[in-house]
C-alpha cells in the first residue's frame, strides 16, 4: 500500500466520520451529555468498517496489521489536529465548562484542575478513535475478503 493511498483512506475516514457523527447527532440530542459519545462511537465504528470494506484490497497489499496501523495512525493525526482546533474555538469553550459543570460539582476547581480534566478527556478521545477505527477496518477489510 502507497503511502498517497495510506492519506487517501484516513482523510476519507475522517472526513466521512465528521460528516456521519454530525448526522448522527441530531437524533441523540435528548440524550444531554452522553449524546454526543453515542452519535461519535456509532459513526467512527460505521465509517471504519465502510471504509475497510471498500478498501480492502489495498489493504491486502500489505501486512493487514500493518497497513491498517498506519491508515489509523494518520486519521488519529488528524483527529488531534481537529481537537485542537475544537477547544480553541471560543463559542465551543463555554459549551465544554457548561457540560463539565453538569456532570460534576466543580465549585473548588481551579484553573489547573479544568486543564486536568479536559486533557484526561481528549486523552481519552483519542485512545476510544485509534480503538474503534482500527476495530472497523479490520472487520471491514476482512468481511471483504470473504466475498474476494
Amino acid at each position: 500500500m502507497k503511502f498517497s493511498d495510506m492519506i487517501m483512506v484516513a482523510a476519507l475516514l475522517f472526513v466521512a466520520g465528521l460528516l456521519l457523527d454530525s448526522f448522527l447527532f441530531v437524533p441523540f440530542v435528548p440524550l444531554k451529555s452522553s449524546g454526543g459519545w453515542v452519535a461519535s462511537a456509532i459513526a467512527v465504528l460505521i465509517i471504519s468498517i465502510i471504509v475497510g470494506y471498500l478498501f480492502a484490497a489495498k489493504i491486502k497489499e500489505e501486512s493487514t496489521l500493518r497497513a491498517i496501523g498506519s491508515i489509523v495512525l494518520l486519521a488519529t493525526v488528524g483527529f488531534m489536529i481537529f481537537l485542537v482546533g475544537w477547544n480553541a474555538n471560543p463559542l465551543a469553550s463555554p459549551a465544554i465548562k457548561d457540560g463539565i459543570q453538569s456532570i460534576f460539582k466543580t465549585a473548588g476547581w481551579t484553573d489547573y484542575d479544568w486543564y486536568a480534566y479536559t486533557a484526561l478527556v481528549q486523552a481519552l478521545e483519542i485512545l476510544f478513535f485509534v480503538v474503534v477505527n482500527f476495530v472497523g477496518l479490520y472487520v471491514g477489510s476482512m468481511l471483504n475478503r470473504k466475498r474476494m
